[in-house]
This record gives structure tokens, sequence and C-alpha cells, in this order.
């Protein structure tokens, strides 16, 4: 009997975790990333401006797990109907149970351009390449042009950093961010908006919603509003797909199953939960996701392996989207939700900071949630 656990974002590794303590010993555990290392995905953009954040804010995953086997390699592809999972290397992994776990890619659109010309934010190496593009840009210029494709939480967070590394350079800039829909943050609600709206305004960053980009050249964004030049071009206008899934984001019922022994969990899917709401993607939808899908999988296990009692088929928990809030730094500030109540300024901020820290205390890895904390509140 043998579980995959495919990616070690959010998802996978609160996946695995649980899984280590909730399958019966004879059931074997893989994890699968092409990493090395945890990523805290949404404190990615702070090495834009702290590129020692980047020490805090990955984890070796030889630290994270005791029973699960854990493989550095990247998922080339899932046959789903056949149960087997083909590696980068060559190997091939059959499976009785998988969790897909892989997060999303950055989508592009088929806009002529955007993709060659682009800086995306996913990864650590990303961070740093925004950071080296701008620095560059203000060796050789007296003012530097930013454009950010993409008003969601990741663009807000990329126009902060870079509005904040210019003040602290002496640099003069402008930062334009360009959204195809009606407001910053679309996905959440609107006192929530409203709030970041406010935040990037304070700081002198253009915002220009109802602006879709149509191309882009290699020293300016065109759109139907007008053409933006830029010295850095971060895109962060949207989401797809894992390579490995074809570059789809599938749909999940409830129990988070696009078949009987397959999950898809986080990013890597579309979900609807047991309420009939669609899901956006979060770090913290991932983590709730994950638990649920940890319960599932254990049941699954339990019972084909004749451990459970009454022999028949296991009802699978539905997984139902509930979330405290929301919160997205915006620079030197932040912008949170609990509830009905949007809170900003230093409160904010040191919620922004425990929550990164909370994530890496909950792993174990507490000198790194110590760093993380130092760095986000001294920042």
């Amino acid at each position: 009997m043998r579980v995959l656990v495919l990616g070690a974002g959010y998802a996978g590794v609160t996946l695995a975790r649980r899984l280590e303590s909730c399958l019966p010993p004879e059931a074997e555990l893989v994890v699968v990333d092409e990493a090395e290392t945890h990523l805290v995905q949404h404190e990615v953009h702070r090495v834009i401006r702290r590129p020692s954040v980047a020490e805090a804010i990955q984890v070796p995953l030889e630290d994270l797990f005791g029973r699960a086997e854990v493989r550095v390699a990247r998922v080339e592809s899932v046959d789903r109907e056949a149960r087997t999972v083909r590696l980068g290397d060559g190997e091939t992994l059959d499976y009785d149970y998988a969790a897909v776990c892989l997060g999303a890619e950055t989508a592009y659109y088929d806009l002529p351009g955007v993709e060659e010309h682009s800086l995306p934010l996913k990864r650590v190496a990303h961070a740093e390449a925004i950071r080296d593009s701008f620095l560059s840009a203000t060796e050789s210029a007296d003012e530097v042009d930013v454009v950010v494709g993409g008003a969601g939480l990741s663009g807000v967070q990329t126009a902060g950093e870079l509005g904040a590394l210019a003040d602290e350079e002496g640099v003069d800039v402008t930062i334009t961010v360009v959204e195809q829909l009606d407001d910053v943050a679309p996905n959440f609600p609107p006192n929530f908006r409203d709030a970041v709206r406010e935040e990037l305004d304070s700081r002198g960053i253009d915002v220009r919603t109802g602006t879709t980009v149509e191309r882009a050249a290699e020293d300016a964004v065109e759109t139907d509003a007008g053409t933006f030049p830029y010295d850095t071009f971060v895109w962060t206008g949207g989401i797809a797909g894992s390579t490995a899934m074809g570059g789809d984001r599938p749909p999940v019922r409830s129990d988070l199953r696009v078949d009987a022994n397959t999950f898809v969990v986080g990013d890597a899917a579309r979900v609807v939960d047991a309420d009939g709401e669609a899901v956006p993607a979060s770090a913290s939808a991932a983590l709730r996701e994950a638990r649920t899908v940890a319960k599932n999988v254990a049941k699954l296990v339990r019972h084909d392996l004749g451990d459970d009692t009454d022999g028949f088929a296991p009802r699978m928990d539905p997984y139902r989207f509930e979330v405290p809030g929301w919160i997205v730094s915006v620079g030197d500030g932040a912008v949170a939700q609990l509830g009905p109540s949007v809170v900003t300024g230093s409160a904010a901020k040191a919620m922004k900071a425990s929550i990164g820290a909370g994530h890496l205390g909950s792993v174990g890895a507490v000198e790194n949630a110590v760093k993380l904390v130092e760095e986000e509140l001294g920042a």
C-alpha cells in the first residue's frame, strides 16, 4: 500500500506530516518535490527587498518528516487511470492513493511578449531576479519605471516591496499596477479591497484597474488604455496548473478527489467546497484542505487494509471553506481582515509576521520562525 504526496508546498507538507501520524504502519508514504526545501510562499516577495529573508523562509525537507520517504525529483506526469507517476529522472512510481499538491504556475494567456519579457514571482530565484533587474536599472537611470501586471495579492506585495526598496535606495520610481478587473485584490471582500487600494495610493503607486494587457515589448507594456514604459516588468496576472497535470487545474468535489484514488489539493485544483462556494487560491485554504484530505486518505487506507470494523466504504469528510480572514503586506505596511473588521498599520504588520512564523513553528522550524519575525518587524 503506497500513498504519494506530490509537492511539498503548504498543502503537501501539512498533508504528509498529518499522514505520518494517522496512516497504518504498513502503509508506505512518499513525498515527491523537485526542490530540497519547503518554501513559505506568501513571504517570497520580501526577498526583493531583504535577500536575507530567503534563509528564514526555506526549510530542508529532510528536517520536516520522520516516517515519510522524500524523493527530490520533478513530477513529469500523473496517469490517473494507471495510477502511476512519472518522474524527471525516468523513474515511475505506482500508487494506491495520491494527493497532487504541486501548486500552480504563472499563466501568460498567450499574450504576445509577456512571458518573454516579464519576471514571475513564484520562487526565491524569481524574487532575486526582480531585485537585480530593479537595482541594475537604478545604475543607469535617474528615474526607474516599473510595471506590475496583476493586482492580486502577489502583485500588490511586489509593488509595495519595490516602492519601499526605491525609498531605501533614494531612487525616483514610477510603479504602475495594471489589472484587467475593476478592483485590486479582486477575489476578496469589498472592505479589504478598498483598504488595499488606499495603502497602494498612499505610497504613490499608480493603480490602473479595468485595464487589459495586450502585449509586451522589450521596454514597454501595451494595454487597451495606452502604453507603459518599463525598466522592470513583473507579471503576476494569473495562475495555471502544473505541467504534470497538462497545465490544468482540475475541478474537485467537496472531498477534494478527482477520482476514487487521486486527490488534488491547494492551488493545483479549482475547488468548490461542500457549500458550493468557489475557494480562492491561497495558503490558508491549502492548509485547511490538506487537513481534510489527511482524514480522508487515512480512512481509505484503513478500509483497504481491513482495519475498520464495519466493512462499509468510509464516508469522506467534506471540505468547507472557512478561514478567519485575509492579510497582505504593502511595503512597510499591511492590511488585515478579521471577520468584518479591517486592520492596518502596526497591528496588521504584527499579524502578518505571526502568520508566517506560526506556519514555520507548526512544522518544527522554530529557528526559522524567530528569524522571520525579526526580519518582518525590523523591515
